[in-house]
């Protein structure tokens, strides 16, 4: 038996073609596994991330809706003060140019506008302008919440 011999070097080819098919393969199986490990630990991570992200979005959440409702109830308040005249909302107009001088011992009132005049806003006036200030606030209120939550989010990682 000569190491030259067909049959020997077939031998040792397909002894050395097998043990590097079967490393290969063994190989193969053992990267499949170790992936299967990483992903199913990297999937739990995600959970985990992904439901204290929702825990946040929940509170910011109640938190919005608890702000809301006390703006609401100052909103409220501010209406039925305006209708019963409890409170009067007053806009700064021109005086027109009068020859008259007014008298000059004439009192001077009490928070008076350095000789500014005023006008009172009637309550539908008053009413549309609470309901404009209101729809402003809430979506402030909305956009301040909707920001702090993203820069939570986007800093949980």
């Amino acid at each position: 038996m000569s190491l030259f011999n067909p049959w020997v070097l077939l031998g040792i080819i397909l002894f050395v073609t097998s043990s590097f098919l079967g490393g290969y393969y063994k190989g193969s199986e053992d990267e499949n596994a170790r992936q299967q490990i990483e992903i199913a630990a990297l999937n739990t991570k995600a959970r985990e991330t992904e439901q204290r992200m929702g825990e946040v979005a929940q509170t910011y959440s109640e938190t919005l809706r608890k702000a809301n409702n006390v703006a609401k109830a100052k909103e409220t308040k501010l209406r039925n003060d305006v209708v019963s005249g409890k409170l009067r909302l007053f806009i700064p107009v021109k005086a027109p140019d009068c020859p008259l001088q007014a008298a000059p011992d004439a009192p001077v009132t009490a928070g008076d506008n350095s000789g500014e005049a005023s006008a009172e806003l009637s309550g539908q006036v008053s009413e549309s302008l609470i309901a404009i200030a209101s729809e402003g606030d809430t979506a402030i209120r909305k956009l301040n919440s909707c920001i702090e939550a993203y820069e939570t989010l986007r800093n949980m990682k």
